[in-house]
């Protein structure tokens, strides 16, 4: 089995794609650090690491200068993962060794899975087949789940984290409505009469903190409550979603998909009292 260290501070984003690898066959070790990994890559001689580059103490550009300069850790195919698309920052990370870099909101899931195979491609690898679309997956779940049948609808335009949290909220057995427009958001709403929405703040359109407050300004909408799950983590951010009347707040770096999927049940709990 080809063993996989992944290196993010990010917990949402390195457990979803931490889950993902696992359930593709590979064997992953997860690493929230620049030295932590350093020593798991030592001690476990990884066949691929995947790095992200932004990381409060060590960062990811330490961590490759670190690996190039010990010729056992060098060898180590790379791919890096970083909010920035500059073409200066993807020359220096190909200068460090990088094989593939990835632009963490621009790539979906199966793009994750043809890169990794791109590298693992030696024979003996784990036998990968292409996932389901989620219009099509059938998954298994315990009819006693607090979500069977809650409609929940999902806001979010980041292909790699749309994909995972539907996936993971389709899989406790919710109805979801997925979407990254406003507009689409209040129309679904009216129609659908969904028990909760799950909304990202920095969106391309019309933002998070708009779509709140057209929710509940709105006398047909406002009592649908609504988690906000943003990258936002400054204390006024925080105070205006909850002045709004966001439910809750949730940081994407400090809560993972388990946790994510507690604060809805605790939501739906509180609004059913």
């Amino acid at each position: 089995m080809k063993k996989i260290l992944i290196i993010e501070s990010d917990v949402f984003f390195g457990d979803a794609l931490a889950l993902k690898l696992r359930n593709e066959g590979y064997a992953v070790t997860l690493s929230r650090g620049g030295a932590d990994g350093l020593e798991k890559m030592r001690a476990e001689r990884p066949n691929l690491l995947i790095l992200a580059l932004t990381m409060p103490l060590m960062s990811g550009w330490e961590v490759l200068q670190t690996k190039e300069q010990n010729p056992s850790l060098s060898a180590v195919p790379t791919l890096a993962v970083s909010d920035s698309g500059d073409a200066a920052l993807i020359n220096r990370a190909l200068a460090l060794g990088v094989k593939d870099y990835l632009v963490r909101s621009e790539f979906s899931p199966e793009d994750v899975l043809a890169k990794v195979r791109l590298q693992l491609s030696a024979p003996g690898g784990p036998k990968v087949t292409k996932a389901k679309t989620m219009e099509h997956s059938e998954p298994a779940h315990d009819e006693r789940d607090g979500l069977v049948g809650r409609k929940v609808v999902w806001v979010e335009d980041d292909k790699f984290l749309s994909e995972i949290i539907a996936r993971k909220l389709i899989a406790h057995g919710c109805v979801l409505f997925h979407t990254a427009d406003g507009e689409e958001v209040l129309r679904i709403l009216k129609k659908e009469k969904p028990d909760l929405v799950l909304l990202d703040i920095l969106l391309s359109g019309m933002d998070g903190f708009e779509i709140l407050r057209r929710i509940k300004e709105d006398a047909e909408t406002r009592g649908t409550p609504v988690i906000l799950l943003s990258n936002l983590s400054k204390k006024e951010d925080i105070e205006k979603g909850k002045a709004l009347g966001a439910a809750r707040f949730l940081v994407k770096a400090m809560v993972s998909l388990d946790e994510i999927i507690g604060e809805i049940e605790a939501v739906l709990r509180e609004v059913e009292k």
